[in-house]
């Protein structure tokens, strides 16, 4: 266990690290820190701290800077995470309302207010398999025996696909098809839309078995694209700004994880519990990030998993401003994804 004295240094040399990128030695502590104690005094905790396991010394310099360890003990010691400003605050909501037309754009502008409010690596999985509703379906003449028929969801996604037409079906009655079809299955989720309802609807409206396997298979096309996860990136530039990534190697190694989606995904998985989750250092499983901290949320709908966002950077991560972030668009996130529906 770490006395008071002890705790509060270690503090001190956390946040002066995240905010300078610079090892703190004892001497700057004592100068720009009331605590009533002489630099020697605070070299010799400095001393036990790091034998503790709390900080480390780079090879060329005379100051410490803080392990995975004493960062954890940070983390896990806050009271709350920090509190966003109204300008931020402000910033978020007008940032979304001037970019969102479609269920994309909300994962699309999360990923790049999380990276341009945190300095960071913004990581967004989208998945969007229970919420996609039918909204309309169109045909498009192509000649007197063809037509393209176009099926589009709520959130903007579209399928296409040329049909024959029956022969004693002209376009008149097709648009009337398209309409009543439109009208009976209109905000119904894709997943609810069976073969035994479609048919069930289509024998409303019309009786060929023809045009309609085309509308099933159309309909199962754009269900099974929206089952799929997607996954926005933002911020991935903002690596070559911190001090910690100026290898370059070392950028392009973390770079080409970010580049595989399905690592991305797998990076993001074991997130499914609700709250923020920290994890610093080697406590990422993934090799190419074991040397970065990641914090990370997943947020929900009706109790089922909509997503998961992350914030990824070094371990020299400003957590309290990353954590206030993340807390606040992930209320944010649940206000605009229930009014959607």
């Amino acid at each position: 266990m770490l006395n008071d004295r002890k705790r509060k240094i270690l503090q001190i040399i956390i946040e002066d690290y995240i905010e300078t990128a610079e090892p703190v030695g004892s001497r700057t502590i004592a100068r720009k820190h009331d605590l009533g104690l002489s630099p020697a005094t605070i070299r010799n905790e400095m001393s036990d701290l790091e034998l503790l396991g709390y900080l480390e010394q780079p090879h060329t310099s005379a100051g410490r800077v803080p392990s995975a360890l004493a960062y954890r003990l940070y983390v896990d010691s806050m009271q709350e995470p920090g509190n966003l400003t109204e300008n931020d605050r402000a910033l978020i909501n007008s940032w979304y309302k001037e970019r969102i037309r479609s269920m994309d754009d909300i994962f699309k502008s999360t990923a790049k207010i999380l990276s341009r409010m945190t300095q960071n690596v913004s990581l967004v999985v989208a998945n969007k398999s229970s919420r996609a509703r039918f909204q309309y379906l169109r045909f498009l003449p192509l000649n007197e025996r063809q037509a393209i028929m176009c099926i589009v969801t709520d959130d903007g996604a579209m399928e296409s696909g040329l049909i024959e037409l029956p022969v004693d079906m002209d376009m008149g009655q097709l648009d009337y098809l398209a309409g009543k079809m439109s009208h009976l299955l209109k905000n119904r989720k894709l997943t609810e839309i069976t073969g035994d309802l479609l048919q069930e609807v289509y024998s409303q409206v019309a009786h060929d078995d023809v045009l309609l396997a085309s509308l099933k298979e159309a309909i199962d096309n754009i269900a099974a694209k929206n089952k799929e996860q997607k996954v926005f990136l933002g911020g991935a530039k903002q690596l070559l700004n911190q001090p910690e990534f100026q290898d370059v190697s070392r950028v392009k190694d973390l770079l080409g994880i970010l580049e595989e989606e399905k690592v991305v995904k797998d990076i993001l998985s074991a997130g499914d519990d609700s709250g923020l989750k920290v994890t610093i250092g080697s406590e990422n499983k993934f090799t190419g990030i074991k040397d970065c901290s990641m914090v990370q949320a997943t947020y929900r709908l009706n109790g089922q998993i909509v997503g998961t966002m992350a914030v990824l950077g070094p371990t020299r991560m400003e957590y309290r401003k990353v954590m206030a972030v993340m807390n606040y668009l992930h209320k944010y996130l649940e206000t605009i994804l229930n009014d959607s529906q």
